[in-house]
């Protein structure tokens, strides 16, 4: 899935701690204060995950700060999410997550014109040799682009 507009925040630790399966485009409930906050750029993804409850999915464990200028209209930064998709996209995704290792998780945060928009990946998790592989294949890559970079 490519992201289509300006980009608040991404989860850089999702894509270090688990395979992405499968990117889904979901929209969020949001009060205005919390829009603001998001414009000022307030917002950490890093240990949020998203879980289905009675057929609804929420975003769980992201921080929003409170807009500064809110006063009274500031909601508590911590609070569930509501996403919104389709119903028959939530009981795939609900299908999904029952297998055993997957996990839903906030990959990043973006504007699509006036709307906030969250990329949800469909994540199986790592393991310690998983992301020791990867970071070798990181490095090797760089050394790689340095020495071409110095060859000419």
């Amino acid at each position: 899935m490519k992201i289509e507009g300006k980009i608040i925040a991404e989860n850089r630790k999702a894509r270090h701690d688990y395979f992405v399966i499968e990117t889904y485009e979901a929209g969020i409930e949001l009060f205005g204060t919390e829009v603001k906050s998001l414009r000022a750029g307030n917002v950490n993804l890093k240990d949020s995950y998203c879980e289905v409850d009675k057929g609804e999915l929420f975003a769980l464990g992201m921080h929003i700060s409170p807009y500064e200028q809110g006063n009274i209209f500031n909601k508590d930064p911590l609070r569930p999410k509501k996403l919104l998709m389709h119903k028959r996209e939530i009981m795939k995704l609900t299908g999904l997550v029952s297998r055993e290792g997957y996990t839903l998780v906030p990959l990043s945060l973006y504007f699509k014109g006036s709307r906030v928009k969250m990329a949800v990946g469909l994540c199986k998790g790592k393991k310690l040799y998983d992301k020791r592989d990867s970071a070798a294949k990181r490095d090797a890559d760089r050394t790689i682009e340095k020495a071409m970079k110095n060859r000419y």
